[in-house]
């Protein structure tokens, strides 16, 4: 069975900044031929509509971001550099863009599995396996392909968000990271002092208990 409750639609009809705060210590789970991946999520960022030029729904709606309008709760993967995948999670009602970005998980359960998955030995230490949004989309066995549309609060989704009541102890924001436009919005958000956090810790803004 998997960890935790699945998580409720209405937690995701909010701006993605209240989200990301709150999706941080939350549970992304995977079920793949007969494994649990499980990882929790210490690390997102948060985008907007077409006032975030940052975001993929800056231009509009098209064919290639529809899901970012909505439902909440639905994976919008995309494709980056000609080789890695990201995971995005929509927001906000539907008819209204926003999207978090997860950018990295602490692995809990598969862990052997994600490593064979990045082509690493069983052995290798956690944070290699899905610290920054390409290795775990890799480790997670995503793509557009297979997970882009999918409803992750679906109980017979492969893929899914759910609580296990963890209290993250604490968080900080800081500036999105790996983009060119609107860099100073302090839209990244991190478990403090965890071990698996992707890129630069030293841009942190502020830490909230």
């Amino acid at each position: 069975m998997p960890p935790g409750s699945l998580m409720q639609r209405s937690f995701f009809e909010r701006a993605p900044d209240l989200v990301a705060r709150d999706v941080l210590g939350k549970l992304l789970v995977r079920r793949a031929s007969g494994t649990l991946l499980v990882g929790r999520i210490v690390e997102v960022e948060a985008y907007f509509g077409q006032d975030d030029p940052a975001a993929h729904a800056a231009a509009g709606r098209t064919a290639r971001n529809a899901v970012l309008f909505g439902p909440a709760g639905h994976a919008y993967v995309y494709f980056v550099y000609g080789m890695y995948s990201c995971l995005n999670i929509s927001c906000e009602p539907e008819g209204h863009a926003g999207s978090l970005l997860v950018r990295a998980l602490e692995p809990l359960a598969g862990l052997p599995q994600m490593a064979h998955a990045r082509g690493l030995a069983s052995t290798a230490v956690p944070r290699l396996l899905t610290s920054g949004p390409g290795r775990l989309c890799q480790a997670f066995g995503l793509t557009r392909a297979s997970h882009n549309g999918i409803d992750l609060l679906d109980d017979d989704s492969d893929l899914q968000l759910r609580d296990d009541g963890y209290v993250v102890p604490s968080l900080v924001a800081t500036p999105r990271i790996g983009i060119s436009k609107a860099t100073e919005r302090p839209l990244r958000y991190l478990i403090d002092g965890n071990p698996c956090v992707s890129g630069p810790k030293r841009l942190a803004l502020k830490s909230n208990s």
